[in-house]
């Protein structure tokens, strides 16, 4: 009888490690490339008079930081005017979570904001040790993808809802409210989103006027513009499933314009609804 029992222990430990051995074999695919928007022409946000007077301010200054904003500044601004999240959040994440652009993630996956694969991720992925080994992360073939990639992330979560009844201008409680909503572990995450923010004068950027900045990205791109009649204009019939993101990567759009081309306020979808995917 004991002799049974000991065995049926061994058995029950080899089928528990042989679980467990399973548990941990990670899936690493690459994903599936996903057909990208060429970013646009965006307008200066004067990126470069503000650098240049920081420079000249204070030397010490990383020299790398300020070659980040006069490159990515415009971007921040453009994200800042389509959904609401301070360009100078946006910034000094972005400088943060990539190293100023030199992390490995940024320079071989275009992923300045650290945003893992998660569930509903299809596209292309690499992995990386981060809070655990071997992590999934997304890889993006444009900066300006990963930029609104992280805009989407923000504005189309629960867990952020809360972020945008703040003053867009407000960038103290935008940083200590990223970290009360769990974008980051690290507890000194909204004191080094500070920090950035005021040594760099980032905040300036959230003063760009709306108006101002639209004008000049018409300007901008008026010369690349396309006419096209009505009749000419390419439809897309929501199906099962859809969303306004997978819609958007599908006829390399961005959410924004395919929301403005179809006057819609907010991401809900219907069956069978006609979508105006092409001007």
């Amino acid at each position: 009888m004991k002799l049974k029992i000991l065995f049926s222990i061994l058995f029950l430990l080899v089928l528990s490690n042989c679980g467990a051995k399973k548990r941990i074999v990670k899936n690493k695919s690459r994903g599936t490339e996903i057909t990208e928007p060429k970013p646009k022409k965006l307008p200066s946000v004067n990126e470069v008079k503000i650098t240049r007077k920081l420079a000249k301010k204070n030397p010490r200054l990383n020299k790398e930081t300020l070659a980040y904003i006069r490159k990515y500044a415009p971007i921040a601004v453009n994200e800042m005017h389509q959904y609401k999240i301070p360009a100078s959040i946006t910034l000094a994440q972005g400088i943060l979570e990539s190293g100023k652009g030199k992390s490995q993630l940024a320079l071989k996956s275009k992923n300045h904001f650290g945003i893992k694969c998660h569930s509903k991720w299809t596209g292309e992925r690499v992995y990386h040790d981060d809070d655990e080994k071997g992590e999934c992360f997304r890889k993006y073939k444009f900066v300006a993808t990963s930029y609104n990639d992280h805009s989407l992330f923000l504005s189309q979560r629960s867990r952020y809802a809360f972020l945008f009844d703040y003053n867009i201008k407000n960038y103290k409680k935008w940083a200590y409210g990223l970290r009360k909503a769990g974008y980051a572990t690290d507890r000194k995450y909204p004191s080094k989103l500070l920090k950035i923010i005021e040594d760099y004068h980032l905040y300036e950027f959230d003063n760009i006027k709306k108006s101002t900045y639209s004008k000049k990205f018409k300007e901008a791109n008026q010369r690349k513009s396309v006419k096209r009649s009505k009749a000419k204009r390419k439809h897309y019939e929501v199906e099962k499933g859809d969303t306004l993101y997978a819609i958007s990567r599908k006829f390399s759009i961005s959410v924004a314009e395919l929301k403005a081309l179809n006057n819609l306020t907010d991401n809900t979808l219907s069956l069978g609804q006609k979508l105006i995917v092409e001007e």
